[in-house]
């Protein structure tokens, strides 16, 4: 199991960068394939979430540069600007990365439940584009039982945290009564769906949903209670919102400084408190220039969210308890694998050289040769096949100086110093 991750996150790079070399849903199938094709590898994946980008490869040619090349130049970024965020894990290093990850023990967010479903897309999305090979079916289902388990024995999972909650935590503290103000949710995916059930819980009573499709909006909207509305009605819905949060999937900011100013100028200069949730940017950076605007990226989060973690650190430390026990015993079971297939291919290799020396020696007893000539023959033959690969390996090894491999030999062989008496 040659593994490779390839990749950058919240700790090791700014939103900024992030939000460059994020791919978007429709952009995956077609980067799967070109990365395939760029890399001669068989096996990828492709995990892009507002926190992370991260490429797991099954990588026998040890094609590394290739794959950090290639994300720089799909996203038209030059080398240098990935080079000093970007990690690279090699077989080891990958499978304990990617249990903590779907853990949710990399998350921003300590224990977050929303990651490993974003694990199992990635991986389904490799299927479905023909990049999930047995190798990392077999590392991905691994992978579940392993954070089914970190939630199901420690306590990790309990009173769960999120992005969502946070945002919605934070917004309770700038406004006494959330149930007076008006609420304004750019987007209708699984983080504002989220976010939507928080506001309710804290008391929101008057949501919209704004979203660039009308009936994704609608059909979220009758869940929470809310109004729909398209993005094209956003500059008219500012003028009333208090509290907007947006988390698309769009690749270009959804909200421009301009359009916020004349809003904000229309509320008589009362405040509204946004948070950018989205990966890449929804809302332009540079609307929090303006005064009168409380403006937070995801990033602007990690920081409260570090002082919230403190009382998750028991449950941290056995949920690592439980991944590092994990990594050892996947490790041994994958080198058991090994052993198995290079049993299988030797004991084929000499299956089919018996049925070909067999069918030779058979063809000659039917036209009448002498039947101890015959097996004499077939014996000479199979001696000479067999041992023909291992001679040639063995002279090769004590020309290079390489007497582990004669040593290696000599105990498969049980071959004594003497020069090999039968023990059998």
């Amino acid at each position: 199991m040659d593994l490779l991750t390839v990749g950058i996150n919240h700790r090791t790079a700014p939103v900024a960068l992030r939000e460059k070399i994020a791919f978007t849903a429709e952009q995956l199938g077609e980067a799967l394939r070109d990365l395939k094709a760029a890399a001669q590898m068989e096996e990828l994946a492709i995990l892009s979430t507002c926190n992370r980008t991260e490429i797991y490869a099954v990588n026998p040619r040890k094609e590394t540069s290739t794959v950090v090349e290639w994300l720089a130049a799909y996203h038209d970024l030059p080398l240098g600007e990935l080079m000093n965020s970007i990690y690279v894990h090699d077989t080891d290093a990958s499978l304990r990365h990617l249990l903590r990850v779907a853990a949710g023990l990399d998350s921003m967010v300590l224990g977050e439940p929303q990651i490993l479903g974003q694990v199992k897309d990635c991986f389904a999305q490799a299927k479905a584009n023909g990049t999930l090979g047995p190798t990392l079916d077999r590392l991905s289902q691994n992978t579940y039982r392993v954070a089914k388990r970190v939630r199901s024995n420690t306590a990790i999972g309990q009173t769960p945290v999120s992005v969502a909650s946070i945002a919605v935590d934070l917004a309770r503290q700038l406004f006494s009564d959330i149930g007076r103000c008006h609420v304004t949710l750019i987007g209708a995916g699984e983080t504002i769906e989220l976010v939507g059930r928080h506001l309710r819980q804290a008391g929101a009573r008057h949501l919209v949903i704004a979203n660039r499709t009308l009936a994704n909006a609608t059909s979220l909207a009758d869940e929470l209670d809310g109004d729909a509305a398209t993005l094209s009605e956003l500059p008219a819905l500012l003028v009333d919102t208090d509290i907007l949060i947006a988390s698309t999937g769009s690749q270009l900011p959804i909200l421009g400084k301009g359009t916020v100013e004349r809003a904000v100028k229309e509320r008589r200069h009362k405040p509204i408190f946004m948070v950018d949730l989205a990966v890449p940017r929804d809302i332009e950076p540079e609307i929090s220039e303006l005064a009168d605007v409380y403006l937070y990226s995801i990033d602007d989060l990690e920081q409260i969210i570090a002082g919230n973690m403190s009382n998750r650190a028991e449950a941290a430390a056995e949920a690592e308890t439980i991944v590092d026990e994990a990594v050892v015993q996947l490790l041994a079971i994958d080198k058991s694998l090994d052993a198995v297939d290079v049993l299988v291919n030797f004991r084929k290799r000499h299956e089919r050289l018996k049925e070909q020396e067999l069918e030779r020696a058979l063809a000659r007893l039917a036209k009448g040769e002498d039947p101890e000539r015959v097996l004499t023959g077939l014996a000479n033959q199979l001696t000479n096949k067999i041992i023909h690969t291992p001679s040639v390996r063995i002279k090769e090894a004590s020309t290079q100086g390489q007497n582990d491999i004669i040593r290696a030999v000599s105990q498969l062989y049980e071959l004594d110093d003497e020069g090999g008496n039968d023990q059998t």
